[in-house]
C-alpha cells in the first residue's frame, strides 16, 4: 500500500452535497484505515461564512447520520479539517487562499506544498477556477505539486468541452488535471482488465471470432429526484452515455496495454474510442431509441411522469432513457454489435456487461445449446456470473444452462474501497489511470454530437411506463436481430424473474 505525500486537500464547493455525502465520507474513511499521510489537511472553501469549529460541527453532524464511524476516530479526523470563505468567482479573493494554504504548511510542518484542488462546483465554475488559481500563482509546481479534480460534466456538448479543455490547459498541464469519472472507481470496472488480460481463457476469445454481440446496461429505478431542473438541461445521453457507458465500453474493448500503469491504459482506452464507428443519418433513424417515462403505478405506488417532475417543463422533450446499437471498426470487434441502455425509472438499479459468445457450430447442438454469457456485474451486486450447457440427468443428451456465480461480498477478509475513496487515493499518489483523459473525452463529444443534434427531432422521442425497461421500439431494437434484451435482476442469478 502506497501512502501519499504529506499535502493539502482543497474543495471548492464545501458547503455542497457532493461533499457532505461522497467527498468528506471517502476521506475519512482512508483516515480509518491508514491510507493518508500522516500529516495532511483538507480545507473546504466556498461562500457561506463558516469558522473553522462550526463547519466541523456541520461535517461531524452528516457524517453520523450518513456513515458508521467510530467516536475518537472521527474527532481526530475532524482536526484536519479547515475552512476558508470565499467568493469563488472573484480573483482577487483567491490572495486569502494562497495565504491560507501557507498558514496551514507552516503549521502541518510540510516539506513541500503539496496541493489537491477538487472542483465540486457548479460546472460554470471549471473555466474560472484554474485561472484564479493561476493568478496567484497557485498551480506553479516549484513548491510541491498541484493537481486539479474537475467533477463531470466536463463540458455540454463537443464545443463546449473543447472549449473548456482549452482553457483548463492555459493554466494547468494535462498532467496536473484528473477529470474523474466515479464508475472508473469501481472495483468491478477496474478487474474488466484483470479478468481479460490476467486469464488465458478468457483473452483468446475476446473478438470478433467468438463473441456475437454485447449489451451494455446501466439502469436506475429512482427518477430525478427533485433535480428535475439540472437533468432537463442533460438527460439520459449527457448524464450516463458520454462519459460513464461510453467509458465502461472502452474498458470492454481495448486492446492489452504494454503496460499496466496510466499512459499505456489510457492510451489504448483513446485508441479504441477512436475505432468507435460514427453515427450516419440512418443509423440515428434506426439504431437509436430515446424515451421518456410516464406515470404509473409500481408496487401500490404511484410514481410522477417525468413531465410532472418539479423543474421539468410541461413539454420536455428531454430524453430520460436511451438505447443504441453501435460498432466499433477494427480488427478485433469488426461486425458485432454493441447495444447500449440507459434509463431513470426502470424497474431496478443495475449496471452490467453482458457478453454473449457465439452458439457451438457442432450440428448435434447448434440449436438446443444454452447460449453461453459472460455477466459482469458493476453496482450495486459487483460480481461476475458465466453461464454455459451441462447435459440434463437422465437419458439422451439434452444439455441444460448452468450459472457459476461470483460475488465480492463473498471475500470477507477483503474491504474494498468505494469509488470515491479509490479516486482520491489514486490522485493524492499521482496515479492517473483511472481519470479521463483530453482525448478520450473529446472522443466521446464527437461520438455523441449527431445524437444530441438528432434528439431536437420531433419524431425521436418514444414513452414508457415508470417501472418497465424502457419503450417497446427498444425491444425491436434487438428483435429484428434475432436477439432479446437481458433483463438483470437484483442479484446476478440468471433466472426469467426480474423485479417489477
Amino acid at each position: 500500500m502506497v501512502i501519499p505525500d504529506n499535502s493539502s486537500i482543497v474543495i471548492f464547493g464545501a458547503s455542497g452535497d457532493l461533499t457532505y455525502r461522497k467527498l468528506i465520507p471517502a476521506l475519512y474513511h482512508l483516515y480509518a484505515s491508514n491510507q493518508l499521510p500522516e500529516s495532511f489537511a483538507i480545507l473546504g472553501v466556498s461562500r457561506t461564512e463558516y469558522s473553522d469549529e462550526s463547519y466541523r460541527e456541520k461535517l461531524k453532524r452528516s457524517m453520523q447520520e450518513l456513515e458508521k464511524t467510530e467516536p475518537e476516530t472521527l474527532e481526530k479526523f475532524c482536526e484536519h479539517i479547515h475552512y476558508q470563505s470565499l467568493n469563488t468567482s472573484e480573483e482577487q479573493e483567491y490572495a486569502k487562499l494562497k495565504d491560507r494554504l501557507e498558514s496551514l504548511s507552516e503549521h502541518y510542518k510540510f516539506e513541500q506544498i503539496n496541493t489537491l484542488f477538487y472542483l465540486a462546483t457548479p460546472p460554470s465554475l471549471y473555466g474560472v477556477i484554474p485561472g484564479c488559481l493561476a493568478a496567484h500563482n497557485l498551480n506553479d509546481e516549484s513548491t510541491g505539486w498541484k493537481r486539479i479534480i474537475v467533477e463531470k460534466p466536463f463540458g455540454y456538448d463537443l464545443e463546449s468541452a473543447q472549449s473548456l479543455d482549452i482553457e483548463i490547459h492555459r493554466h494547468f498541464s494535462e498532467s496536473q488535471i484528473y477529470r474523474i469519472d466515479h464508475y472508473l472507481g469501481k472495483e468491478t470496472v477496474q478487474n474488466l482488465l484483470v479478468l481479460r488480460f490476467a486469464n488465458g481463457m478468457f483473452e483468446p476469445l475476446w473478438n470478433r471470432n467468438f463473441i456475437d454481440y454485447v449489451e451494455i446496461t446501466g439502469s436506475e429505478f429512482l427518477g430525478v429526484e427533485g433535480r428535475g431542473g439540472y437533468y432537463d438541461n442533460s438527460g439520459a445521453v449527457r448524464d450516463m452515455f458520454q462519459n460513464h457507458l461510453l467509458q465502461v465500453l472502452a474498458m470492454v474493448t481495448m486492446e492489452p496495454p504494454s503496460e499496466i500503469d496510466s499512459n499505456s491504459i489510457r492510451n489504448e482506452v483513446n485508441k479504441v474510442l477512436q475505432s468507435v464507428q460514427p453515427l450516419s443519418e440512418q443509423d440515428l433513424r434506426t439504431n437509436l431509441v430515446l424515451g421518456q417515462y410516464t406515470e404509473s403505478n409500481v408496487r401500490g405506488q404511484s410514481l410522477k411522469g417525468y413531465r410532472e417532475e418539479e423543474g421539468v417543463a410541461e413539454d420536455s422533450r428531454t430524453e430520460t432513457y436511451m438505447a443504441l446499437k453501435m460498432f466499433i471498426n477494427n480488427w478485433r470487434w469488426n461486425g458485432v454489435p454493441f447495444y447500449v441502455r440507459s434509463g431513470k425509472r426502470l424497474p431496478t438499479r443495475v449496471t452490467e456487461v453482458a457478453i454473449h459468445f457465439k452458439r457451438t457450430p457442432h450440428p448435434a447442438f447448434d440449436k438446443t445449446a444454452p447460449e453461453n454469457k459472460l455477466i459482469i456485474r458493476i453496482q450495486p451486486d459487483e460480481g461476475i456470473l458465466m453461464n454455459f450447457g451441462l447435459k440434463e440427468p437422465g437419458a439422451g443428451f439434452k444439455a441444460k444452462e448452468v450459472a457459476m456465480d461470483f460475488h465480492y461480498a463473498s471475500l470477507e477478509e477483503t474491504k474494498m474501497l468505494t469509488a470515491y475513496e479509490r479516486l482520491l487515493l489514486d490522485s493524492l499518489n499521482g496515479d492517473a489511470t483511472l481519470f479521463a483523459r483530453t482525448d478520450a473525452v473529446e472522443a466521446c463529444w464527437k461520438f455523441v454530437q449527431p445524437i444530441l443534434d438528432f434528439k431536437q427531432d420531433p419524431q425521436a422521442l418514444y414513452g414508457y411506463a415508470s417501472g418497465t425497461w424502457g419503450p417497446k421500439e427498444a425491444d425491436d431494437l434487438l428483435k429484428r436481430d434475432g436477439r432479446d434484451w437481458r433483463f438483470p435482476c437484483k442479484n446476478l442469478t440468471n433466472t426469467d424473474y426480474c423485479e417489477l
